[in-house]
């Protein structure tokens, strides 16, 4: 744990006013020793904290005076000067507490001058008339009443004139708050006051002596009248719906405070404030003076707002406690609670919701204490069956998925307190929880919340509450596995702190159950079964998700409840670690065991380290959960050894060693989350490492005293600090290494980020602190030139992790000393600002940064500051040199951008060819960001540059706009060669005026008429209009320059301006006036600013170059937001309006796009609404919304289109912008009406964006959609929370759907598509009853349900389909049988003549819907879902006729044999030893019928565009197949009753019955192979594999015939192999090689599946006699080159995964077979496929091909090599291991010599043409600028080239083999010296900073140089050159890394 350092304390000095001083100076004594002398001495010291001890000495200096008895008539002017101090000094300066505090302990001799000096002094302040002083005033008086007797007494002597000054005060500010509306800054600061002379006024009523008094009798005193005029201004405020509503808040406590105060007799006080609130005052019953002062109030027409605020005020400010106020206080209480109610269903803002709700739960906390001394009538009232428990419970079930959090909280307090208020109403009998458990209002609460759906958060809170009041037993008694269903839902991450905090909350409550009631420790088998069981099983066996947030929120609080489960869980999973190691896929019993280490050790439930491995886990688990093929396995193992509750607990060297094994194999982790945790835990155990080094230098100081020793280490501490210096070294050796050539982005990003945590955590020491390590010891001029090289990285994560490293090392470590290399380094930034690559400039940034802050620029550049040697001759001064630096170059590179903006202007093609500009830009804008531009000291120097910089982007803009502001700039290419340039602008201008303006819809675009068609003209034109040009490209090549190039170039360099202008906005100081000498920006630029934004947001059409011109733009509304400049501040507002204006119009010569979802205007709008302040009232969105939805609304006028849609688009913008909260809700309703109607309208732009519109309002109101299936549990909401919510929508639905439902299939036979239908019916689809919905609720959802009905009536077949999806979630549970018997009633008899299949059909999908609801319902298996089912079957069996051929409609056939084949799924089973449900009923009877009576028996008469066929055939097989089974279950052997047998149905005519059949088949043969089912394969599927070879043979629809493969692959070939020549006529070697024919030619898929189906057959020949086996050894050359084919990287995933499982399957015949069957080539050439597949970026590919590495190091003969056999290990350490395995294999084969040339091949890579690879990444980067190719990011080839290297090594150390001949000795010395020869020419040819300017060549130059070092040195060695000590391969050891900065260089290797 790091200890925060504490926040130094800010105390501002205090002064005195000149008379003051001279007063102090005149008293002062000569010796100092007065009271004067003292406080002279304070008020001359500048320091705050130094003046608190003079402060503190006052009261000890008058205490001795005191106890002398001597006089001084200095300090009755001493203590005025101090009551002038305090009251001087600001409310939060610390010195005004310690003087009050000395104050009020001054001797009661001084006390009466005291007094009347602050009497003295504070009235003088309370006559103070100026208006900004007021503030000051109030908040002394605060200060005086607070804790402060002589402040307290003073204020009571002017209690008149105080109150007085703050009814003045009030008056006068509201006044001035008026006099600046608009301004809210202002505004903000005089609200902020008026709330303060509020509380103070509310705290002089509460406080103060003089109040106590107030009555009738002196109602003519000015005291009186203050207080009346006082409760005025309150009730003004109350319903100023202008003012804050915290002010109108805290008006509502005061004026009932006041009253209380005022009003007498205090008896009827309730009974007036009854009247209030129900809005029934009699004014002729009141006294005149509360009329007076509350007539507002006492009308009818109070706002809700100010009764709400008079409801809070009511339950705050009287006194319920101890039924104070009698049977009219119980009346009031009752009254108010009714007027919340009322108010709750009207009252929609956001912010007044979380008012009503805080109200709400302040009401049930008032019934609480009047309910403890009440009346037995308001017991009736509030008691659970009583109206108001009941709505209160209706509060709480709409409002606790309410999407504020805080609101959500109060429902929970609502819910605690409802049980509360019952449980005092039922008497004291009911205060025993088995009592109240058993009440009957508990019970139903119980058992209903119980019923609930698991996904409702507001579950888990209100069963949290019950467990407190009524006990978990009696939960547990209702549903006794309730803990397994909570965890079950800790997959989701939103759900998982409720159910944790519940399981929380239940098993602390078991556990003290448990224990009280147990006589022994027997108990604690009870509480680990209920509780700790279900958590071994969900870490064993759960999800990822599952486990994850298991481990992070439940176990730890299970392991604080009850330590002693640690070694019970540890005891269990030890057992099973050894059988479940788990997987890629599963953590298995290992992840279990380290997951529950990890946390009791972090927890503190573990005393050290060596516990935890020396008691409960071995060394050896240890290593194996390191490098486990479980990502999160790893992670845990490694929290183990990082994380400890003690932050100074020792590592010991088991630790560090195991770190150190870590780091090497899990720094490539492809997930970012893993990399991230890594990254965390070691910055943790770092962290321990600095603090307990700390201990052990304290421990060495002290043993060098001589003391005795510390138990806290085990050796002398200076051998721990020195392994921990030498582990840290190597930790930073191994890092470096990392960043190898071509080392992977996860790679870099772990490694430079724990280097980072590094340098951040082991600084360099100042002073005398001691630290064990530094990182710059250990930084060369190789590593800093390693850390350079990372700024070439495409990810820019990686440059800014190196970027914050080297600024964090000391500036000593980082020095140029060669100018020349410092001018190379410069101009490569130049270089790549202008590259088309956009990658590069942002490398250029990072450059030009790094050389500005370590100020090592090239003294060329000096030039291009005046003041430069004045500004940088103070070498202190650092500030002020980066200032310089980044002005010079800022300089530089805008004279480069000024010449090639001219360029431009000439020609763009050239410039997007050769200097794209954008670059040049994002470089400026990166040393700005990087500088405090608001303490710039060089301000003369940078105004030029600032307007400068605006010039140029003013300029770069206009050059640019034209592509961005066309109508389709993706496709345009402006013709600007040289000799045109003269008229470009004008030809650009005139080509390409948007087409899609405001006149889009109005005008049709009518085609010219020609009279002849010239063939020879269009080919003319159509070459003008190419896409492409030839331009010269930098280097003086002629390339394509394509309408893409174009494109980007113009759309960066239109966001690179929008994001520099916003800089330069949000960065620079403004001038407050013309002449400021501080400001940079004035306003007029600023405005400039805006109306370029405006200009461009506005016309921009390319999506880019708007959604980045709007990041800018809001950085600019943000900074105008906040400006005091009044005109700056009113711009957001009038560009609003007029673009509104603009909007409203429509007028057709607008400039505004009406296509492209309207372009860059709902951004622009969006940007001026969502920098509006938050705590404001918002009043610019409401205005706007206002306007908006006025114009989405559908009008008669066809000129409105456009605005229409503008305003439907904006709509969107402003709904899905997540800034705005819960202040865009309220118009949520109007904003779905607009949606609906919209998309009826006859215009396709309407209905597209009403689409848009609709589809954001979902996701806003039901949330983000996170699963699978369409409609999400999580994405949905019960009908009275969403009807609650958008009240208005209940009627408008239920209108529309009823309108749309009496139409729909209307008797006249007319089509009506309805559209808005969809819209409903997607919304009602996710509403759904909760049980907890009241009955007599207005909002009920039952007249919905008749009109969904009718919707199944549309003639549309997606309506249908629609319609009876939305049904389901109206209908409860419960009530779905019943609905479904009626939907049955309402189908036709087969006798009936005349019905509608679209009518039967829509019903059929309503009964089938529900029917599925209901069987995946919790009822499942118990006996009413199966009696419901059996009624529902039986009705189904009456209208059986629709199943067969007397019904014609195959559709609606379809879906009835559906709904019998749910049937039969839900009902096959029998229930307590009687017969099926399905028997009894003679239902397989009547479904034997149907299939024997179907075409599938008799054939079809139809052809194959029959209507529904494929549905049908699809439904008739499915219930055949389960028919099948069915018989097959019941009659075993005896199959003659089958109706149709799989034979005939695999022999069907259709691929969709043959493909369903296979995919049943294959899904039962999978289950028999896999061990998955206990029954064997059926007896229907014995001997069949004559049947799938002979249609394997005839089979020609793909997908039938891989499903055959599959089987057979499946299939145990011993069975059908030997058969093949009889059934297909064909031998088995014949089989085998049609095989792989196919394996050779189909498709990906087939193809996999052959060449897994070949392997089989091949593995199973190879177990086979020896003649077998010799019979198929011709064609394993051909499998082998088979499977190295299917490995290649460009190959689908599918291919490379079937290599992968091939290759495992045969790994102990071809891999490691002892007497190898393959020649070494071809074992070597499968090898090199399992080395290519560990490289895969597919994670799945890596684990299967890590199987494959497993089951080789786990035969018989490898299993020694490794200690990591029969372990689940992860792909990186896999690698290291298959190479260890195969060189232990050559041994083992005495293949050594042949084998090594190879491996040698694979080391140098000689398949790689390095000339070759230079040419062509050479051509794809200039001529194929923006053509994506499939790139490996994971792979890394010199890890290979390491892990190879070094078991080479080790294998050539230890082996007695005969050397290589001579001959092929020289041979590979010789490829190796060319190879040496063409790498040295190669990097020649280099320009000087290759690293930047060519990265691609370079690094592939240097990964082959050093593959090229490696095979050297084992050349070497081989010759007896070389020795040991060469083991490592290290980047290191490059020769590159000679020189910073230099041209690596190989001759000396060479």
């Amino acid at each position: 744990m790091v200890v925060k350092k504490k926040k130094e304390m800010q105390v501002i000095a205090l002064t005195i006013c000149h008379q003051d001083l001279e007063t102090l100076r005149s008293l002062a004594d000569v010796e100092g020793k007065n009271l004067a002398s003292l406080l002279l001495n304070c008020v001359q010291l500048t320091d705050g904290v130094s003046q608190i001890r003079y402060v503190k000495q006052i009261v000890p200096l008058l205490e001795k005076a005191d106890k002398n008895g001597t006089y001084d008539p200095t300090v009755r002017s001493c203590l005025d000067i101090l009551a002038g101090m305090y009251l001087s000094l600001s409310v939060k300066n610390p010195l005004k507490k310690v003087l009050a505090s000395s104050l009020d302990c001054l001797p009661e001799f001084f006390l009466t001058d005291a007094i009347q000096s602050f009497t003295s002094r504070l009235h003088e302040e309370l006559n103070t008339t100026d208006l900004y002083s007021y503030r000051k005033v109030i908040d002394n008086i605060s200060s005086c009443m607070e804790n402060f007797n002589l402040g307290i007494t003073s204020v009571n002597n002017l209690l008149k004139n105080a109150l007085h000054f703050l009814q003045r005060s009030l008056i006068e500010i509201s006044e001035e708050n008026r006099k600046f509306a608009g301004n809210h800054i202002v505004q903000t600061q005089l609200m902020n006051d008026l709330l303060v002379g509020m509380r103070v006024s509310v705290m002089l009523v509460q406080k103060a002596q003089g109040l106590q008094r107030i009555h009738l009798k002196i109602s003519s005193s000015p005291t009186w009248q203050s207080m009346c005029g006082l409760l005025s201004i309150f009730a003004k405020f109350l319903s100023d719906d202008n003012l804050l509503q915290t002010i109108q808040s805290t008006s509502g406590l005061t004026v009932i405070l006041f009253i209380k105060a005022m009003f007498h007799p205090p008896e009827k006080i309730p009974n007036l404030i009854s009247s209030l609130l129900l809005r029934s005052v009699d004014c002729t019953s009141i006294p005149e003076w509360f009329l007076n002062c509350c007539r507002s109030l006492c009308c009818a027409d109070v706002s809700e707002s100010a009764l709400l605020f008079l409801c809070q005020g009511t339950l705050t400010m009287l006194d319920w406690q101890n039924g104070g106020m009698g049977p009219s206080g119980e009346a009031l209480l009752l009254d108010t609670v009714h007027v919340l109610f009322t108010l709750s269903s009207q009252i929609k803002e956001s912010t007044l919701e979380m008012f009503l709700s805080r109200i709400l739960a302040s009401w049930t906390n008032s019934a609480i204490y009047v309910l403890q001394s009440s009346s037995s009538s308001l017991k009736d009232s509030l008691n659970g069956n009583s109206s108001i428990v009941r709505k209160l419970l209706e509060y709480v079930y709409t409002h606790w998925e309410h999407p504020l959090d805080a609101l959500r909280h109060q429902t929970k307090i609502i819910f605690r307190n409802i049980l509360q208020i019952h449980q005092l109403t039922v008497g004291e009998s009911g205060l025993e929880e088995s009592n109240l458990a058993a009440d009957h209002f508990i019970f139903e609460l119980t058992e209903s919340l119980l019923q609930l759906e698991w996904h409702i958060k507001g579950k888990y809170i209100c069963l949290g509450c019950l467990v407190d009041c009524i006990g978990v037993k009696h939960i547990l008694a209702l549903s006794k596995t309730i803990p397994s269903q909570i965890l079950e839902v800790m997959g989701d991450q939103s759900l998982v702190p409720y159910a944790s905090d519940l399981l929380e909350t239940m098993f602390k409550n078991h556990k003290s159950h448990l224990k009280a009631q147990a006589v022994d420790s027997t108990w604690i088998d009870e509480w680990h079964e209920t509780w700790v069981s279900p958590l071994l099983y969900i870490l064993c066996e759960g999800t990822l998700d599952q486990k994850s947030y298991v481990i992070d929120y439940y176990l730890p609080k299970l392991l604080n409840c009850n330590p002693e489960s640690l070694s019970y869980m540890v005891q269990i999973l030890q057992a099973s670690a050894d059988a479940k190691t788990g997987s890629y896929s599963s953590r298995g019993a290992l992840g279990a065991l380290m997951a529950c280490l990890r946390t009791a050790r972090a927890h503190g439930h573990l005393q050290s380290a060596t516990d935890a491995w020396g008691n409960l886990v071995s060394s050896a688990k240890i290593k194996q959960g390191l490098i486990h093929q479980h990502c999160q396995v790893r992670i845990d193992t490694l929290g183990l050894l990082c994380e400890s509750n003690r932050s100074t607990e020792i590592v010991s060297t088991e630790e560090m060693q195991w770190i150190q094994f870590f780091i090497t194999y899990n720094l490539n982790s492809q997930s970012p989350g893993v990399r991230q945790q890594i990254c965390s835990l070691l910055k943790k155990l770092f962290c321990r490492i600095r603090e307990s080094s700390q201990v052990l230098f304290k421990l060495e100081r002290s043993k060098s005293k001589h003391e005795p020793e510390n138990e806290l280490t085990r050796q002398h501490p200076s051998v721990s600090l020195q392994q921990y210096k030498n582990f840290m070294s190597s930790i930073c050796n191994s890092l470096f290494e990392a960043l190898f050539p071509g080392s992977s982005y996860p790679t870099r990003f772990s490694a430079l980020t724990i280097l980072g945590s590094i340098a951040e955590i082991f600084p360099v020491p100042e002073g005398q602190v001691q630290t064990v390590y530094q990182l710059n010891h250990d930084i060369d001029v190789g590593r800093f030139q390693t850390l350079m090289e990372c700024f070439t990285s495409t990810f820019e994560t990686v440059k800014i992790l190196a970027f914050d490293l080297l600024m964090k090392l000391p500036k000593t470590v980082v020095q140029f000393q060669d100018s020349e290399k410092l001018q190379g380094l410069f101009q490569a930034a130049l270089v790549l600002s202008t590259s088309t690559k956009p990658y590069d400039c942002v490398t250029a940034s990072y450059l030009l940064n790094f050389l500005i802050w370590r100020n090592a620029l090239p003294s060329s550049l000096s030039a291009y500051l005046k003041t430069y040697q004045v500004a940088c001759g103070d070498g202190d001064k650092s500030a002020s040199v980066v200032e310089s630096n980044t002005l010079m170059v800022i300089k530089c590179l805008l004279e480069n951008l000024e010449e090639e903006i001219s360029q431009a202007e000439n020609s763009l093609l050239q410039a997007a060819a050769s200097f794209p500009m954008y670059g040049r830009v994002h470089c400026i804008t990166r040393a700005l960001q990087k500088l405090s531009l608001n303490s710039l000291q060089l301000v003369s120097e940078w105004r030029p540059v600032v307007e400068k910089l605006l010039l140029m982007s003013y300029r770069l803009s206009a050059v640019v706009s034209p592509v961005i502001q066309s109508s389709s700039p993706e496709g345009l290419i402006p013709m600007d060669t040289d000799s045109e340039s003269a008229n470009r602008l004008q030809t650009i201008l005139s080509e390409i005026q948007p087409r899609d303006t405001n006149d889009y819809f109005n005008q049709a675009k009518i085609l010219k008429e020609c009279d002849s068609f010239d063939l020879e003209d269009l080919k003319a034109s159509v070459s003008n209009i190419d896409t492409s040009a030839e331009i010269k490209g930098k280097e003086g090549k002629t390339c394509d320059v394509t309408a893409q190039m174009v494109l980007v170039c113009c759309w960066r360099s239109m966001k690179e301006v929008a994001l520099l202008l916003g800089t330069l906005c949000q960065l620079l100081p403004m001038q407050s006036v013309p002449e400021s000498p501080d400001g940079l920006l004035t306003v007029e630029q600023v405005k400039e600013i805006g109306a370029h934004f405006k200009k461009h947001l506005l016309q921009s059409r390319h999506r880019g170059a708007f959604e980045l011109a709007y990041t800018g733009f809001v950085k600019l509304t943000e900074i105008l937001n906040r400006c005091p400049n009044v005109s700056l501040q009113k711009l957001p507002e009038q560009w609003l309006w007029n673009v509104l204006e603009e909007i409203k119009y429509s007028d057709p010569s607008s400039k505004l796009c009406a296509t492209r979802r309207s372009a860059g205007i709902p951004f622009y709008i969006q940007a001026l609404l969502a920098s509006e302040p938050k705590k404001g009232k918002m009043d610019l969105l409401k205005i706007t919304m206002k306007e908006l939805i006025s114009l989405a609304r559908p009008m008669d006028d066809s000129q409105s289109t456009v605005s229409q849609v503008h305003a439907l688009n904006i709509l969107r913008a402003l709904f899905r912008d997540t800034r705005l909260g819960e202040n865009i809700i309220p118009y949520v309703a109007d904003g779905a009406k607009a949606a609906i109607l919209g998309f009826t309208s006859p215009v396709w732009a309407v209905r597209n964006s009403s689409t848009l519109l609709f589809s954001t309002l979902i996701t806003r109101i039901f949330g983000v959609k996170r699963g699978k299936d369409e409609l999400f549990k999580k994405n949905t909401m019960t009908g009275s929370e969403f009807f609650s919510r958008f009240p208005e929508l209940y009627p408008f639905l239920l209108k529309q759907l009823e309108a749309v439902a009496n139409t729909v299939d209307s008797d006249v036979g007319e089509l009506n598509h309805h559209p808005s239908m969809f819209l409903l019916l997607l919304v009602l689809g996710r509403l759904y009853p909760s049980p907890m919905d009241g009955t007599c609720s207005a909002l009920s959802m039952a007249p919905f349900i008749p009109f969904i009905m009718r919707c199944g009536h549309s003639p549309v077949y997606r309506s249908r389909e629609m319609a009876a999806r939305a049904l389901v979630p109206f209908v409860m549970i419960d009530e779905i049988p019943d609905t479904i018997r009626a939907l049955l009633a309402k189908l036709p008899n087969c006798t009936d003549q005349c019905f509608r299949q679209n009518h039967i059909h829509g019903t059929l999908l309503q009964v089938f819907h529900l029917l599925q609801a209901f069987s995946d319902s919790r009822y499942r298996m118990n006996a009413y879902f199966q009696q419901e089912l059996a009624d529902v079957a039986a009705c189904t069996k009456a209208k059986v006729w629709l199943a067969k051929r007397q019904n014609p409609c195959l559709v609606t056939r379809a879906v009835y044999i559906d709904i019998l084949f749910l049937l039969t799924r839900c009902l096959d089973k029998a229930t307590k030893g009687n017969q099926p449900v399905l028997d009894h009923l003679g239902f397989w009877e009547e479904v034997r019928k149907i299939i024997s009576g179907s075409e599938l028996i008799t054939g079809f008469p139809y052809t194959f565009t029959a209507p529904g066929l494929p549905q049908y055939l699809q439904s008739i097989t499915k219930l055949a197949i389960a028919a099948v089974w069915a018989v097959a279950a019941q009659a075993g052997e005896q199959t003659r009753d089958v109706p149709i047998s799989f034979s005939q149905l695999l022999e069907s005519p259709f691929p969709e019955v043959r493909l369903l059949t296979l995919e049943a088949l294959l899904e039962k043969f999978s289950a028999a192979a896999s061990g998955l089912e206990k029954k064997e394969l059926p007896s229907l599927l014995w001997n069949m594999g004559e049947t799938f070879l002979m249609l394997a043979m005839k089979e020609n629809h793909p997908e039938c015939f891989c499903k055959i493969l599959k089987i057979l692959h499946r299939m145990d070939p011993s069975e059908w192999l030997p058969h093949t020549e009889r059934y297909i006529h064909l031998t088995p070697k014949e089989f085998l090689n049609w095989t792989m024919d196919i394996a050779s030619n189909e498709r990906s898929e087939i193809q996999s599946v052959a060449l897994r189906l070949a392997s089989r057959v091949i593995a199973h020949h190879m177990g086979m006699c020896d003649q077998t086996r010799d019979s198929v050894a011709p064609k394993l050359k051909q499998w082998v080159q088979l499977v190295v084919s299917a490995c290649g990287d460009h190959l689908p995933t599918e291919s490379r995964l079937a290599a992968a499982e091939v290759l495992t399957s045969t790994a102990p015949f071809f891999l490691t077979n002892p007497h190898p069957i393959l020649g070494l080539q071809d074992t070597l050439a499968l090898w090199r496929c399992v080395f290519t597949l560990l490289q895969s970026e597919e994670q799945a590919i890596r684990d299967t091909a890590t199987e494959t590495v497993m089951t080789a190091i786990s035969q018989e003969n490898t299993c020694h090599s490794t200690e990591f056999a029969f372990c689940q290990v992860d792909a990186s350490i896999a690698l290291d291991l298959a190479l260890a395995v195969l060189c232990d294999l050559l041994q083992q084969w005495d293949q050594l010599a042949p084998g090594l040339p190879v491996l040698l091949g694979w080391l140098l890579g000689e398949d790689d043409d390095l000339t070759v690879c230079v040419e062509s990444v050479h051509q794809v980067e200039e001529d194929y600028l923006f053509e994506k190719v499939e790139v490996n990011f994971w792979a890394e080839t010199l890890i290979f080239v390491k892990f190879l290297y070094k078991h080479l090594f080790c294998l050539l150390s230890k082996s007695s083999w005969h050397p290589l001949s001579p001959e092929r000795l020289c041979h590979l010395q010789r490829t190796t010296s060319e190879q040496c020869h063409l790498l040295s020419q190669l990097f020649r040819e280099m320009p000087p900073t290759a690293e930047f300017l060519k990265t691609v060549e370079f690094t592939r130059l240097r990964i082959q140089e050093e593959r090229t070092l490696a095979c050297l040195r084992l050349l070497a060695f081989l010759e007896g050159k070389e020795k040991e000590d060469t083991l490592v391969l290290s980047t290191s050891d490059s020769v590159a890394e000679a020189n910073l900065l230099t041209v690596p260089g190989i001759e000396t290797a060479c």
